[in-house]
């Protein structure tokens, strides 16, 4: 696993020193050229937090990944380079539902002078890292928040058409076994929105473009556009030409996203589907 492989899969030039620009400039990087996506987990091919996969997938074979491979991938390439890094378990929709959500996410917490929140395993969040201080954060047109909770928690609160709305974590190095744990059960277990739902999406400076099922949508803070995908092939076309993804087993899932489609939306038109009823 070389660094220079990883700096040319996200397409960074700048100086690599452990500084914060070099921090900014990575991360900015990582989440324009690197999509979100689960196609694996509807694959039924098993994900660990193993980095050889995870670099082999993301950098040789030119996929993408969930938060677990998003950032582990990226905690490694900042630790090359001399970063101080802690990886943290993180929380999606804990404000909803509570305790049980713990280890759903994984967060970064890199060191230089203050602390700062790097995290590209959203989706559609932080283009930038943040530092970790209460309050607003502006990056282009998009306003984050972090705000301390209760118990030493930190919940952080995307921007206004970002999902999920909301995460927690704190600032405790990872419980590892519950990572894992919580990454298999996420893909093993029959009611996970990742089990049931296709996800790919590509952050863009002010926007996001999000494939969900058979819906594809470009989101930003002045509306949505969306198309409904008519078949197998568009769906490989749209993967590869939107997200960069290819693999040869696409098609496969079809018949899947089909019926899941069914089961969410019936025959609604595209006007009357509401996307967000599938996600945290």
């Amino acid at each position: 696993m070389r660094i220079e492989d990883y700096l040319m899969r996200i397409g960074y030039e700048g100086n690599v020193q452990p500084d914060i620009n070099c921090l900014i400039g990575l991360h900015r990087c990582h989440a324009m050229s690197v999509p979100y996506e689960n196609l694996d987990v509807l694959l039924e091919r098993p994900l660990n937090q193993d980095i050889e996969r995870i670099f082999d997938k993301i950098v040789s074979r030119r996929r993408g990944g969930w938060c677990y491979e998003q950032n582990g991938l990226f905690e490694w390439a900042l630790r090359k380079i001399g970063f101080d890094v802690t990886r943290v378990v993180g929380a999606m929709a804990r404000r909803e539902w509570g305790d049980k959500t713990l280890g759903n996410h994984l967060v970064l917490l890199v060191q230089l002078g203050k602390t700062y929140i790097a995290d590209l395993g959203v989706g559609d969040g932080c283009r930038a890292p943040l530092p970790l201080v209460e309050g607003s954060h502006q990056q282009g047109e998009l306003v984050f928040r972090l705000e301390r909770i209760k118990d030493g928690y930190w919940r952080f609160h995307n921007h206004s058409f970002g999902i999920p709305a909301t995460f927690d974590f704190n600032q405790e190095s990872a419980n590892e076994e519950l990572v894992a744990y919580t990454s298999h059960k996420l893909q093993m277990n029959p009611d996970s929105i990742f089990a049931q739902n296709l996800i790919a999406q590509i952050m863009k400076e002010d926007s996001i473009f999000c494939l969900t099922g058979k819906i594809m949508r470009e989101k930003t803070s002045i509306g949505t556009t969306k198309k409904m995908l008519a078949s197998a092939k568009e769906l490989e076309t749209t993967l590869a030409d939107v997200f960069g993804i290819k693999d040869p087993d696409i098609k496969s899932i079809w018949p899947k996203i089909q019926a899941r489609h069914v089961v969410l939306f019936g025959n609604q038109s595209l006007d009357q589907i509401d996307v967000s009823k599938i996600n945290f």
